[in-house]
Formats: C-alpha cells, structure tokens, sequence
C-alpha cells in the first residue's frame, strides 16, 4: 500500500508521537509498503507560541492538497490536530475520500494550563476534528473512555509498542551522582509536572533527560538536580540502565512511551494513579503508583527488573504495526482529483 502520514508532529522534535509515529513508519517499509509523510518542512513554516521547537506549517487545503495529488496514496493517516491536520481534513472531506486518524496528544488540557481556557471548549473542537474520519485511533481503554465521555464516536484501538532491541537491560551504567538515582525522560515543560518530582523528599539524586521551555527556570530553582539535555539511541540506554526508578510525575499523558522504555530496560516506574500510567504500569507489579509521588518512589526502588522487562515485552511494535494498518481505510476506486459535487 502508498500511505500517506499528516502530522504537525516530526523531526527534529524528539517526544512520543514521533517516535511512535516514524517507528511505525519505518515497520511498515520493511514489510514493503510505501509510506511518506506530510510534515511541516515542507512548507514555510513558524514556532508554535510557547513551543517554539514545534513547527506550524503555514498552509493551506490547496497547496496541501497538490501535494497528496502528486504522492498519489492509497489511504491517508491525519495523527496531528495542528494546521497540517486541518488543511488536509478539509482537503480530503471536499472530494468524499475517507481517512483516518489518531489521538496523541492531550491538547485541551495544555491550553487550560498555559492559557486557563476550560478544557469543555477545546475538546469541542478536537471532537469535531476527529468526527470526520472513518475511525479514530486511541492507545489505551482509560484514553477510550475519556473520548467517548467528550463524544468520540468512531474509535478503534491502537495499542503502542516499544524497541525492546533496543531498551534492554544490561551492565548498570556508572552516574557521577550520589545514589539512588531517580530519572526523568521527557519534555521540560509545565504540563508534565516536574516540580512534582523535584519537590518530592526522597534520598539520592534527580536526574532528567530533555528539554523545553521549563529547564532554564527549574534548573535555577533546583541546583541540586542534573539536567542533562536531549540524549538519543545507546546514549539514553545507558542513562536507563544507571537509573533505580524511573519516575514519570506527568497527570496529562495519552500513554508515557517513555515508561515502556525504562521498563524495558529494567528499570521499575514511580507514577502517579492516572491516565497512562494506569495502562502501562496498571498491577503489572512492574512499578508503584501513589497519589504521593515521594512515596511511589522509594517503593518502587528495588523491583526485579525482570518483572519490568516482562510488563515491557507486551507492548510489542508488531502487534502496534498490524492494528495501525488494518484500522486504514483504503481509497478504493475512488478518485483524488476534482472537486465533490
């Protein structure tokens, strides 16, 4: 099958919908499918207000739509609600052609916290925008019940996977830091709640791996934890590995990728009782999950680490890879040029 990927969401940006997204990308290939992806560098674009590391593409239905005339795909796969969605959203709806979407990112809850805007407002939108696909793709059944309470309708489960070749246990990493060593992977960023975790009364050293607009300001109000930047490929496998827990203190995620990944390198999670952890950690026993942090902590420090690879190792990307492509909805017959009439 020709696919084509719309997302607002691509390199260089580093977080979960892109890794899920070019992961799925990348298997598809190698089973000998033809898959490009419709991002923002294709077109003039600017930094997101607040995100500036996120790229807004400035575009339109029609210049989007020359562009999947000339790609000439079989099906199309909307996985972003940003400015690349919509303008293919009503490029594809004026010719009657189907396609399909994903929900990754809860955006109505970041617009509450960054601008107070009442989260009932913004969903109203994002309900629309998924409306009109053939089916709408979520990760977890906690995230399935959340869409259905919002009016989501056409929903069809998408499960994550994770590079468990990549994230495997191995000789723990040496850390210049005192232990027990608390990691965090991800965004530094204000709806991940990392002063969660930097508040948190717990021995040892804090340790978080990313960026974002947060870091310069947490670093200054917490000189005793490390900040180390964006690292990438065996680099943050050795970060995993030197780590006692992985603490993920994030109240907004659809899933948390990045607790598959510490997982599966053996490495038990520290999480709040909410959306994403629930799913992925659940009564796995592969983590703690506790309404305070500090305590979810230095419970979870401690927990074989083959209890964690094996919670790990059902997330597998072939199970992912083959629910993403049969919840396609191929053109069929059906023509992409010329307007609906």
């Amino acid at each position: 099958m020709r696919l084509l990927i719309v997302t607002d969401a691509w390199f260089p940006q580093v977080n979960g919908v892109v890794r899920a997204l070019s992961t799925t990308r990348q298997k598809l290939m190698d089973l000998g499918h033809d898959v490009e992806v419709l991002a923002p560098e294709r077109f003039r674009n600017m930094p997101c207000p607040t995100y500036p590391e996120i790229r807004l593409a400035l575009c339109t239905p029609a210049t989007v739509g020359r562009i999947i005339e000339d790609i000439q795909p079989e099906a199309v796969h909307i996985a972003t609600e940003g400015p690349l969605g919509w303008a293919t959203r009503s490029w594809m709806r004026r010719r009657g052609l189907p396609f399909t979407t994903s929900f990754h990112t809860m955006f109505p809850l970041y617009l509450k916290l960054r601008f107070g805007l009442p989260e009932r407002w913004t969903f109203r939108g994002v309900q629309r925008f998924h409306a009109a696909a053939e089916a709408t793709m979520y990760s977890t059944p906690t995230l399935r019940a959340l869409l259905a309470s919002h009016g989501f309708t056409n929903l069809v489960r998408w499960v994550r996977g994770v590079d468990t070749e990549l994230f495997t246990p191995g000789a723990r990493a040496e850390l210049p830091f005192e232990g027990p060593i608390q990691l965090y992977v991800g965004r530094i960023a204000v709806e991940k709640s990392i002063e969660d975790f930097l508040r948190a009364e717990t021995p040892g050293t804090k340790v978080l791996v990313g960026d974002g607009p947060e870091k310069r300001r947490l670093e200054k109000r917490y000189p005793a934890a490390r900040f180390l930047g964006t690292l990438r490929g065996d680099d943050l496998v050795r970060h995993y590995r030197a780590a006692d827990v992985f603490v993920f203190p994030s109240r907004s995620e659809t899933l948390g990728l990045v607790m598959l990944e510490a997982m599966a390198c053996g490495v038990p999670v520290a999480a709040f009782p909410v959306q994403g952890p629930l799913d992925v950690v659940g009564d796995s026993a592969a983590g703690v999950l506790h309404d305070d942090l500090s305590v979810a902590i230095e419970r979870a420090i401690g927990i074989a680490g083959d209890v964690c690879r094996a919670r790990a190792l059902e997330h597998s990307w072939d199970q992912s890879v083959r629910e993403f492509y049969d919840n396609l909805v191929p053109f069929g017959t059906r023509e992409l040029t010329g307007e609906l009439t």
